[in-house]
């Protein structure tokens, strides 16, 4: 029996099951895969990569899904979707992504309408509904926070977490709220094993009269993705990247910097506490292999001894 790649629930012989055609559109009523194969996939991503706005180390492609045909179509403009196909050097970077954005919203973060859709010869495809898209052809206002700091994608590694803050405190329009989320963020992405949380991966968006942080993007499980990984963190905290606790994270970082109540990040810790046995649910269904199925259960269990058991 097959499961569905956007959704997780058992689909019988679709590819596809109703609920995840109906998360990308009331009205859709079949997905075709993509027209591309994932050698395709990734000439097309390299021919077009300059006229795009989102670059980085994974390919990607800027799409429309075409509702009628019941296909997403690649773009140069007005995509409405961002596609990640396979990535030739590190093992799996679609399932992996997919799998953690979908952690991520149990814990409360807010992620954009996501999921996977199959190549041409059934390989799996990773795709994001773009947040600063919205009607035909409008955008909302979106900085990342490296535009911010004035870096550039060379220096993008180049700041700190508490840096970070004082980022929030200048930009956004309620930063104790933005705040609660990024210590949120911050212990999901440490518990998780995303160490690659630069200055590009954090951005400010402005709509509905207040600036605030975006919805989250590009989490996923780089520990197990990256076969020596040196790092646990992109920005450093208390001038390290390794080795992190839980008073760097809980009293230094959520506390003395971010200002927060022991209330407020108590509540944090327990919704992330509640939410282990459905991380461990979906990591057990996921589209990943077993080989990393078994890195990321492990690297969970010692992230979550150190956060929450010493």
């Amino acid at each position: 029996m097959n499961r569905c790649p956007i959704t997780y629930k058992l689909c019988g012989k679709q590819s596809y099951s109703p609920e995840g055609l109906k998360l990308l559109s009331p009205n859709l009523k079949k997905l075709s895969n993509l027209d591309f194969t994932q050698s395709e996939l990734l000439q097309e991503s390299a021919a077009r990569s300059v006229k795009l706005s989102i670059q980085g180390v994974q390919p990607k492609l800027s799409a429309k899904l075409n509702i009628s045909d019941g296909k997403f179509e690649i773009v140069d403009r007005f995509g409405t979707y961002i596609l990640k196909p396979q990535n030739p050097s590190f093992p799996q970077l679609p399932e992996n992504e997919d799998l953690t954005m979908r952690m991520a919203k149990e814990v409360g973060i807010e992620i954009p309408t996501h999921g996977m859709v199959y190549s041409k010869e059934g390989v799996l495809i990773y795709f994001i509904k773009r947040f600063d898209r919205y009607g035909k052809s409008k955008k909302y206002s979106v900085e990342d926070f490296s535009q911010l700091a004035g870096k550039t994608r060379d220096t993008k590694y180049d700041y700190s977490m508490e840096r970070l803050i004082v980022l929030i405190d200048k930009f956004c329009t309620f930063p104790m709220l933005e705040k609660v989320k990024l210590l949120n963020l911050t212990l999901f992405n440490f518990l998780i094993g995303n160490e690659d949380m630069h200055l590009k991966n954090y951005s400010i968006i402005s709509r509905n009269d207040k600036i605030e942080l975006t919805p989250a993007y590009d989490l996923l499980n780089t520990t197990i993705a990256i076969k020596k990984p040196i790092e646990e963190i992109a920005l450093p905290l208390k001038g390290k990247k390794n080795n992190l606790n839980k008073n760097d994270l809980i009293e230094y970082l959520g506390k003395e910097r971010l200002g927060l109540s022991g209330k407020i990040i108590d509540g944090i810790s327990s919704r992330i506490v509640e939410a282990l046995p459905k991380w461990n649910e979906l990591i057990e269904i996921s589209f990943l292999s077993a080989d990393l199925k078994e890195k990321y259960f492990e690297l969970l269990e010692k992230r979550k001894h150190i956060l929450f058991e010493n």
